[in-house]
């Protein structure tokens, strides 16, 4: 089955036409950068504008950095507060003419690289993080999703984790791979104590680039680079989509 994929960051909103059977992009990734401010208004359009690029009307998977519970938008993590409290997948499918299944960010890319990537087969607890311009967090127990697990916000120097361990971060502060592992080996070991899981995954873009940071991390727990990467959240939010269609339909 052909679903559009859409991964909406706090850089850049992205889609690409999917398989959802071999976990692979049928199509080029069409980017847009996210607008500043991300409002409601101007994500809507721009989701609409990808899915136009497409010529779509099919079955529509968007991931979204915040918690969703029942379609309805309960956090802002990189986009404008005025998100919160807003129905997103009915504004979506509003927008787009589509059927439009809508989970959080990270769950999506951690479905795809469960399915598809470095997770397949993995018994216990699970958990994958993505690094980018914030933190994302997904968490599985044998091989099931426990949805909406923000560890990216747990504190760690009287601050939020991902005002000081992101990709993002990295960036803008210019810090070296070291100086940014050590931070990110930090928070590792903080989710460590936390969960105690039995792999740790890491994705989101900079992910390509693990052999600069991941030898210089310490965590007890295996620690392995995703697969799937930077396409992760598009073709894990194809998967979401699928999977609820079948659902829905019997």
């Amino acid at each position: 089955m052909q679903v559009l994929g859409l991964d909406v960051g706090g850089s850049g909103i992205k889609g690409a036409l999917v398989d959802t059977r071999m976990g692979t992009m049928i199509t080029e990734r069409h980017r847009i950068p996210t607008p500043q401010p991300a409002t409601p208004a101007a994500v809507v359009e721009t989701i609409a504008a990808i899915t136009g690029h497409f010529g779509w009307c099919g079955p529509v998977g968007c991931g979204f950095p915040a918690v969703v519970k029942g379609g309805v938008v309960l956090t802002a993590a990189n986009i404008d507060s005025g998100w919160v409290g807003l129905p997103g997948k009915r504004l979506l499918e509003e927008a787009t003419g589509c059927p439009v299944w809508l989970l959080n960010d990270a769950d999506a890319a951690g479905m795809a690289e469960m399915v598809f990537g470095a997770g397949q087969g993995q018994r216990g607890l699970v958990l994958v993080i993505t690094l980018g311009t914030g933190i994302g967090t997904a968490v599985f127990s044998d091989g099931h999703l426990v949805p909406n697990i923000e560890l990216g916000h747990i504190e760690l120097h009287g601050k939020d984790a991902e005002t000081y361990a992101s990709d993002g971060v990295r960036k803008k502060k210019d810090l070296t791979w070291e100086q940014w592992a050590h931070r990110v080996d930090e928070y590792l070991h903080t989710v460590e104590r936390l969960l105690w899981p039995d792999l740790m995954i890491i994705g989101g873009g900079v992910s390509k680039k693990h052999e600069k940071f991941l030898p210089l991390l310490t965590a007890k727990t295996p620690v392995v680079p995703a697969v799937l990467r930077n396409e992760a959240g598009i073709i894990g939010a194809a998967l979401a989509a699928r999977h609820s269609l079948a659902a829905t339909s019997g």
